[in-house]
């Protein structure tokens, strides 16, 4: 005890050992920082995993996540269903009408709930695309059954809806 202190004054005991395990554990944060900063900086070429490179090797280079990509990335794939693209791997063309009027639905439910959130530009893409790919719907049925709008269909097939 010093002469200032009373016997009832607690005794203050300076620890350095917590300094130092605080300081190392600081330490380790730093680095566990710095390390996940670089994985995060890393390219998809450059190992990322999962990451698939382009056609030519190189790093592909994906659109802006926004909703023109989502309208046309929705409608190119009621199209693909619908045969207007050949599989790109074996140059196939492919029909599946249930899946093609899965995505046109999807499409629907899509302009149905972003309704009045558009701007101009945003609904008049939504309406084009839904409408076009309705069309095209139509255009493979009747294609595929032989027959005319309005016309009773063979047995077997699907009615055609008439046109507007």
């Amino acid at each position: 005890m010093t002469d200032d202190q009373t016997p009832d004054d607690p005794k203050i005991i300076i620890d350095d050992d917590w300094k130092k395990q605080a300081q190392a554990d600081k330490e380790k944060l730093a680095e566990q920082s710095k390390a996940d900063e670089a994985a995060a900086e890393q390219t998809p070429a450059e190992g990322q995993p999962g990451a698939a490179p382009g056609p030519d090797g190189q790093p592909r280079q994906l659109p802006p996540a926004t909703f023109t990509t989502l309208v046309s990335s929705m409608a190119t794939q009621a199209m693909m269903a619908l045969g207007a693209f050949a599989d790109p791997k074996d140059e196939k063309v492919m029909v599946d009408l249930e899946l093609a009027k899965h995505h046109i639905d999807t499409l629907k439910v899509l302009e149905e709930k972003t309704k009045g959130n558009l701007d101009e530009e945003e609904t008049k893409l939504m309406e084009q695309a839904s409408y076009q790919v309705q069309m095209l719907f139509v255009q493979v049925i009747q294609h595929l059954s032989g027959q005319q709008p309005g016309q009773e269909p063979q047995p077997g097939q699907p009615p055609v809806p008439p046109t507007n």
